[in-house]
């Protein structure tokens, strides 16, 4: 009978179907902890440090290396129809709308979010959390609600970061390289980005920060709930690796319903 695909599949949507609602109760208690006192303001801003500062060097020359890219590419398509001078509004649109929010989540989810799992993960298999639960400490304030209040914060600010730099790499590599007239590329910019476009791209980067920090932090909370993970290191070294890629699908679906919706 344990072997009837019927009942696998029935046991497979109750498992899928019991995680997500975990999942869910387990955002509406880190939420939870933001309105519970005394409100740990030191781990906030390490973590914030941890996300924001710490990502700054990843951020920069992937922005950097993929305006260049926009502004080369760009001005060999723009070229066949005499339109370099658009140019800087290719670029710009690209980055505030689409790449920017897009990146800036993929590489926030391989270095803080992996991380951020590894961690929570290590502290379940070791018994560190259940030791706060048996002290009556609120693991979630404790460690998981400045996780996801540091993470709505930095990455919006590292998307606009990726957004100036890759603007400024398409100007280097749009300008300097292929001649094209500054005036030009920095009035195409200006004429087409609008603050819809501009708010587009904000919505997507709070979006994506809630996606990954919570997919991140849950994965390695609940990581001995995990069908197939496994025992010890190998479970956290497994969950580590599901939650970047469950954070970075999730990203890339959610790019696609926000831009459907609100575009």
């Amino acid at each position: 009978m344990n072997g009837n695909p019927i009942i696998k599949l029935g046991n497979t949507g109750v498992y899928i179907v019991t995680d997500l609602g975990k999942m869910a109760v387990f955002m509406l208690k880190a939420f939870r902890g933001v309105f519970r006192h005394p409100f740990r303001m030191k781990e906030l801003i390490r973590q914030v440090h941890f996300i924001g500062v710490g990502s700054l060097a990843v951020i920069f020359f992937t922005a950097a290396s993929t305006g260049m890219v926009l502004g080369l590419q760009g001005y060999y398509s723009l070229n066949k129809f005499g339109a370099e001078g658009m140019l800087g509004s290719a670029v710009s649109l690209t980055l505030i709308m689409e790449l920017g929010p897009v990146l800036t989540a993929l590489m926030v989810a391989g270095r803080a979010g992996s991380a951020m799992c590894a961690e929570l993960g290590i502290m379940r298999i070791s018994e560190q959390i259940d030791a706060l639960d048996c002290m009556a400490i609120d693991p979630f304030r404790y460690f998981i609600t400045p996780k996801f209040l540091a993470a709505l914060i930095s990455v919006p600010l590292l998307t606009a970061v990726f957004d100036v730099v890759g603007i400024a790499g398409g100007y280097v590599a749009g300008v300097g390289l292929m001649g094209v007239s500054p005036g030009a590329y920095i009035q195409g910019m200006q004429s087409s980005v609008t603050n819809h476009d501009i708010q587009l791209g904000i919505i997507k980067s709070f979006v994506f920060a809630l996606l990954v920090v919570w997919i991140c932090t849950g994965r390695g909370y609940f990581v001995r709930e995990i069908r197939g993970a496994g025992f010890g290191a190998e479970s956290v070294s497994r969950v580590t690796t599901q939650a970047v890629v469950l954070s970075s699908i999730s990203v890339l679906i959610f790019d696609y319903l926000l831009t459907a919706v609100l575009l």
